[in-house]
């Protein structure tokens, strides 16, 4: 059992028969009375969202979630498809369980398989991922990094806000917990 208090993004527990992941982690304290959190939950098993707001001091059902190391393959029509690094075994996996992690995923990368009870879950990425630019406007003499921003397409078709002096193919680095440009690659 895990205080409500101690679940942050990623924290995954059991509640009433459903197996939650944590989205968004909100601690709120008003004048008088005890505080409360309040938790943006997907269902993982069927991808769905909801909020559920707790007392503090609630308990959750903390679950035990397996990481192994696995490689994005490829995907089909309707998986996606990993191989774990050390069996080779392959596991398919459908949009809903990906979630957001489709943004930033490239074939050949190297991800974190999350398992729970011998079932795929969901992926854990690296923190920073390189990405192509495969669209932006133009850039112009004498800009630099301080200059401001504009949008970029990635090659994964995420949209980026870039500094202006970055041009169509190149590389860069986006963080993957925020979606924001880190640096050039």
């Amino acid at each position: 059992m895990k205080d409500v208090t101690d679940a942050r993004k990623g924290t995954t527990f059991e509640m009433d028969g459903h197996l939650y992941s944590v989205i968004e982690y909100q601690h709120i304290k008003i004048g008088r009375g005890s505080a409360t959190v309040k938790l943006k939950l997907r269902d993982i098993r069927a991808g769905h969202t909801t909020e559920k707001t707790f007392q503090s001091g609630d308990r959750l059902n903390d679950v035990q979630v397996l990481q192994r190391s696995a490689q994005y393959l490829y995907s089909d029509e309707d998986f996606f498809h990993f191989m774990d690094q050390e069996t080779f075994d392959q596991t398919p996996m459908n949009r809903e369980k990906l979630g957001d992690a489709l943004n930033y995923l490239k074939e050949g990368m190297i991800v974190q398989l999350s398992t729970y009870e011998g079932d795929a879950i969901g992926i854990d990425l690296p923190i920073a991922v390189e990405l192509e630019v495969t669209e932006t406007g133009p850039s112009f003499k004498g800009d630099t990094a301080q200059g401001g921003t504009k949008p970029a397409v990635m090659e994964t078709g995420i949209t980026v806000l870039v500094p202006m002096f970055l041009n169509t193919g190149d590389m860069i680095k986006v963080d993957t917990r925020t979606g924001t440009y880190v640096e050039r690659a």
